[in-house]
């Protein structure tokens, strides 16, 4: 379901295994061309973005492999669930994407997907890639930092 945060965004779908996979650079945030039965369909929180994945394609960005479900209530203009939908950007935000992207080991991936002001919107992340140990390093420190906060909570506890 949709939550509700201090900026004004209305969550709908997070790719938490983003974060997990790669080294964020810079995000940015893209309006995104939707059918109304998807717009529907997401203010009933029927999406997910965990495989999503975005491309450069003659000028243009578009994210594909994000599902969204279809709206219960549609007839025959309902839409595909996994179809390839256009990003917004401004030219230089697409060009400086491009450039980057290029460049070996880095990809543009979705973080979130989620509403503000009424318009839908989705937050992109130019990336490069973990190695595994990375990835192992990362869990480590996150664990190290809970059993700190936990021995803290206890010390001031007793």
């Amino acid at each position: 379901m949709a939550t509700k945060n201090d900026d004004g965004r209305k969550v709908i779908a997070t790719n938490r295994k983003a974060r997990h996979d790669y080294h964020i650079i810079e995000t940015y945030e893209a309006g995104i061309a939707l059918m109304g039965t998807e717009v529907k369909s997401l203010r009933d929180g029927g999406a997910s973005i965990a495989d999503g994945f975005c491309q450069l394609t003659r000028g243009e960005l578009w994210v594909e492999n994000i599902h969204i479900a279809e709206y219960g209530r549609g007839s025959w203009t309902n839409h595909e669930a996994r179809r390839r939908r256009k990003l917004l950007l401004h030219r230089q935000e697409l060009n400086k994407l491009d450039q980057k992207s290029r460049e070996t080991g880095y990809t543009i991936v979705p973080l979130q997907l989620y509403f503000r002001g009424g318009k839908a919107k989705i937050e992109i992340a130019l990336a490069k890639g973990k190695r595994e140990y990375d990835k192992r390093h990362a869990l480590r420190e996150a664990q190290d930092k809970r059993e700190a906060e936990r021995a803290m909570r206890y010390r001031n506890l007793g």
